[in-house]
């Protein structure tokens, strides 16, 4: 792991986005919320967030975080849902793989709770759209 010891204390916030492309029937059915397993957006949205708390579990030599902020938004689109995540917090290091593990995880339960009725989705395009560093 990197000692950030020595660094300032700052406000740092990171968003990612990704996207789930999947058939109209499945947006119809999200859209609906008559799937069979409930609302997916929530359950997602959950995820995402236990997910970005969870990041250091998951990726090695990253730094356990105490977030502030986590928010997990969704997109309904003609050709599939997009995911927004925001991290934030006051610390020594950026949460851009926070924000990143959220989109990512709330991607999979998405693609996880439809793929019974969906075969072709595809999770595309996940990556980091803002960092910001503001010192103390």
């Amino acid at each position: 792991m990197v000692d950030v010891g020595q660094k300032p204390i700052s406000q740092r916030s990171a968003i990612a986005v990704g996207t789930v492309l999947m058939q109209p029937a499945t947006i119809a059915l999200i859209k609906s919320g008559g799937h069979k397993k409930g609302d997916v957006i929530s359950v997602a949205r959950i995820a995402g967030i236990q997910a970005a708390k969870k990041c250091a579990d998951l990726i090695p030599l990253c730094h356990s975080l105490a977030l502030s902020n986590i928010r997990v938004d969704f997109e309904i689109t003609d050709s599939g849902v997009n995911i927004e995540a925001e991290c934030s917090l006051a610390d020594r290091t950026g949460v851009e793989m926070e924000a990143l593990t959220a989109v990512s995880v709330a991607a999979l339960t998405l693609f996880d709770m439809c793929k019974a009725v969906d075969k072709t989705m595809i999770i595309t395009d996940v990556r980091v759209i803002k960092k910001t560093k503001e010192h103390v």
